[in-house]
């Protein structure tokens, strides 16, 4: 016993030196299909002659497509080898990139935005991954890295779809992803271990167990809702960004929209910082901060929006605060079960997506009819919201008290939070 313990020990010491990165790439690699689309929403408009309202619903399409691929492929990873589930979504993935570089219609085009979505499930079968290898004192740190690949990618597929968008046309993008999948799936076939499923359940008990996941832990629940208003916020801003920098005093396209990825990218830069403060202070008093930057943010959009420098500030605060309360709330939810971190990963993702499918819905609808004030305001709104949830958390059902490391608990925890 004490070999085997010694030895599973060394494995996960090589593999958290050797993987973590390859992890890191791979979900930011992934990730990024689905945000390839933003900088590109004028051109498709124009190209497909529709207006905002219908190309805001084919980027929709594509965050729903991604909440329902959580549903149904990230339980998956708590009862299935998870480096071959990994591999067969990123072939199927390819193959709804290349539907889309060659879509010819506007059904087909959102057929193809929506099955990008839905295989793109895979970077939250790779994130509780990540956090199955790492060991419990660097699990903050782990998870920071991995999200910081992620949103590296959110942030520069922006970037380089916009520039490459203006350049050779919004095509030429997604039949380089899709063979872009390809190699990455020989990748993680090479580089990655095999993982033993942790537990022998079919996929509807995985759903009713996740049901009384639900309902047994205040933290998830908390978590949740404070990660869908911040995802909800941010999509509606980079939905319409490259709207309001084409109005006046900007006049810009695409490749200008692309470029505030780069932008955006200290948000990424502190991922890992922020996973470090999350297993030093607390992860919950991380979300506070987030909320509170990322209201700022709105606020300093609105108000300073139409001037670069103000722009470029709200920008980094918005990324900042999102970034960071995305982090921490993972960070929460993964120090509860070991054994239903895929399950409770994807009850955060789904509603996270969700919510910024209806954010990147509404932002283009309110931008349509009340412009940038409507954009920003949803952002204050949902902050004022998310604050009440912090600060009100006995509206969520069950008694709860905070820890001494200010973690939200149950009088009945089912489980222990780091």
């Amino acid at each position: 016993m004490e070999r085997d313990n010694f030895k599973s020990h060394q494995t996960r010491q090589e593999i958290k030196a050797a993987h973590v990165w390859l992890m890191a790439f791979s979900v930011g690699a992934i990730v990024a299909n689905i945000y390839y689309i933003q900088p590109l929403l004028s051109t498709i408009a124009a190209s497909f002659r529709i207006s905002v309202p219908q190309v805001g619903i084919v980027a929709m399409l594509t965050q729903f497509g991604a909440a329902l691929g959580m549903l149904v492929f990230v339980p998956l990873g708590d009862t299935k080898e998870r480096r071959r589930l990994i591999v067969c979504l990123l072939v199927a993935e390819s193959v709804c990139l290349a539907a889309m570089a060659s879509a010819q219609n506007f059904a087909w085009l959102a057929l193809a935005s929506f099955g990008i979505g839905v295989t793109a499930a895979t970077v939250h079968i790779i994130v509780p991954f990540a956090t199955h290898l790492a060991s419990p004192a660097r699990r903050g740190g782990t998870i920071g890295t991995v999200l910081g690949g992620l949103l590296f990618g959110i942030l520069l597929a922006r970037t380089f779809s916009g520039l490459l968008g203006a350049w050779v046309g919004w095509r030429a993008i997604y039949w380089l992803a899709s063979g872009l999948m390809l190699a990455l799936g020989v990748l993680i076939r090479a580089g990655l271990p095999a993982s033993k499923p942790e537990l022998k359940l079919s996929w509807p008990t995985l759903i009713g167990s996740t049901a009384v996941l639900i309902r047994n832990q205040p933290v998830l629940r908390e978590a949740t809702a404070l990660g869908a208003i911040f995802f909800c916020g941010f999509s509606a801003f980079w939905t319409t960004l490259v709207f309001f920098l084409g109005t006046p005093p900007y006049h810009y396209g695409s490749a200008v929209a692309g470029l505030f990825g780069l932008v955006g990218a200290a948000g990424a830069i502190c991922a890992p910082f922020i996973g470090h403060m999350a297993d030093r202070y607390g992860a919950r008093r991380n979300v506070l901060v987030s909320l509170i930057v990322t209201l700022v943010s709105f606020a300093v959009l609105y108000i300073f929006g139409k001037h670069m420098s103000g722009l470029i500030a709200g920008v980094v605060l918005l990324d900042i605060g999102v970034q960071s309360g995305h982090v921490s709330n993972q960070t929460r939810i993964y120090g509860l079960q070991s054994d239903a971190r895929s399950r409770m990963n994807m009850v955060y993702m789904v509603c996270y997506f969700s919510a910024g499918a209806l954010g990147s819905y509404a932002g283009s609808v309110l931008w349509h009819w009340f412009g940038w004030a409507g954009v920003c305001g949803l952002g204050c709104g949902l902050l004022v919201a998310g604050c009440v949830v912090y600060f009100f958390p006995g509206l969520q059902g069950r008694s709860t008290h905070a820890n001494r490391h200010g973690e939200l608990l149950s009088e009945y925890p089912a489980g222990p939070e780091s």
